[in-house]
């Protein structure tokens, strides 16, 4: 089975999640490496590609994964949502130790991943997360290989969010405005 991140019961309409509250996993400070690990959980192997859009569930803002946000990712031996990576950087949520060591011995670098191996994991693990319809797994290829893909960053999303405030009317689009005289 594949090892889960994120999967807490905020984002989701079932109670009982496995990774339980997010609330619970805030801390203060993260990891040294936090950065490192971001981009690691940005770089991962897109699973099922989700057209929706969510918001920070403690703050209730769009994010930088707010569109997709859950769709899952993995590194072969771990699967989370697309959206992980915002509640680390922002919240700095704590991570299993076993990842932590997983990410660091492979350099904070994506693994390609070889099918035939990660096949069952995927098809024992996707049910688990509310997906039985994805299993089984149907992919053609013998192995998936790291691609580069665009993804903004925190401080990119944030100055675009910025120069948009500005620009609205009277700050909001979602204020309503006052009556035209006749």
């Amino acid at each position: 089975m594949l090892g889960l991140l994120g999967f807490y019961d905020e984002l989701d309409t079932r109670s009982g999640q496995p990774s339980g509250s997010i609330r619970d996993a805030v801390r203060p400070i993260g990891e040294p490496d936090e950065a490192d690990l971001v981009a690691y959980l940005d770089a991962g192997h897109v699973l099922i590609d989700v057209m929706e859009a969510g918001h920070d569930v403690i703050t209730g803002n769009t994010h930088r994964h707010s569109p997709g946000c859950s769709s899952l990712v993995t590194d072969g031996a771990w699967l989370w949502r697309q959206d992980f990576p915002h509640y680390l950087e922002t919240h700095h949520v704590s991570l299993p130790q076993t990842f932590l060591e997983h990410v660091r011995s492979l350099n904070h670098r994506m693994p390609a991943i070889a099918v035939a191996q990660f096949a069952p994991h995927y098809n024992e693990t996707m049910p688990l997360v509310g997906w039985a319809s994805a299993v089984p797994w149907r992919s053609t290829a013998t192995t998936l290989v790291p691609e580069p893909r665009a993804v903004t960053s925190k401080a990119q999303f944030d100055a675009t969010m910025l120069a948009q405030d500005r620009n609205r009317p009277q700050g909001s689009w979602h204020k309503r405005r006052k009556p035209r005289k006749a």
